[in-house]
């Protein structure tokens, strides 16, 4: 799950797997294309350096069974 910024409802949503059409990997990252909410078919790349820019970590937290 990720939040994005949708331009045709303008509103900030949360996108699930579910949503999820595709992932292709580029150079720049891996760009999901997905449905939002309104219907809209979107794009958003997703940038582990660009996260770790803005004080993002890419470590994983193990979830507890």
């Amino acid at each position: 799950m990720f939040d994005h910024h949708c331009p045709t409802c303008a509103a900030r949503v949360l996108v699930f797997p579910s949503q999820v059409s595709a992932m292709t990997h580029t150079e720049d990252g891996i760009e999901l294309s997905f449905t939002c909410w309104c219907g809209s078919e979107q794009t958003q790349l997703m940038n582990p350096a660009r996260s770790e820019a803005r004080g993002g970590s890419r470590r994983r937290t193990p979830v507890a069974a």
